[in-house]
């Protein structure tokens, strides 16, 4: 295996392993400085998250960052989630996030356009990122288009991102042309 590769691998068990602790943080509450139970270690161990020697120094290393990068703060007995680090965790939640397809389609586009002002320039190109790797496809700049049901998506993307204004949803029956989206979109 080339030095490249051994590189990527490593980036991404950290980057898992920082997720791992995110997680825990955020659904306990708080990360003890015992750090984490023994079957938990073991559990990361077993999925390849940790290497199986120093498993506490590699947890208890990746917390400090974490601390330094702002995600979390140590109040001398256990971490806590930061208002930056649930923000990060919100954002892996919709970088993971695929929707769903039924089975049959209703024959409605769903038309999102969005006005995104330049002072959210960084939101804005977050909304594009997620449309892609949602499926969704561009029309236009700010106007993407999908086949399916997605409302509920968007509803808790304009919250979390508050956008609720910027960003508007269409049911649409009939579209000229839509037969190469038809082809796009797997349904001719």
């Amino acid at each position: 295996m080339g030095k490249l590769e051994e590189k990527g691998r490593k980036k991404s068990k950290k980057k898992n392993l920082q997720r791992i602790i995110l997680a825990t943080v955020g659904g306990v509450g708080i990360l003890a400085v015992g750090l984490l139970a023994p079957n938990v270690i073991g559990a990361m161990s077993r999925l390849g998250l940790l290497p199986n020697r120093r498993q506490k120094e590699y947890v208890s290393s990746s917390a400090s960052k974490m601390v330094k990068k702002g995600l979390l703060k140590y109040n001398g007995k256990f971490y806590e989630l930061t208002p930056l680090g649930r923000e990060r965790m919100r954002r892996w939640a919709f970088a993971d996030f695929k929707l769903n397809k039924p089975k049959r389609w209703d024959e409605k586009w769903r038309v999102i356009i969005f006005d995104i002002p330049e002072k959210k320039k960084s939101t804005r190109e977050y909304v594009r990122t997620l449309f892609v790797q949602a499926g969704l496809r561009k029309l236009q700049d700010s106007v993407w288009v999908y086949p399916y049901d997605c409302e509920d998506v968007l509803a808790l993307l304009k919250t979390d991102l508050g956008i609720g204004k910027n960003l508007l949803y269409l049911i649409v029956e009939e579209m000229e042309s839509d037969k190469y989206l038809r082809e796009e979109f797997g349904l001719i």
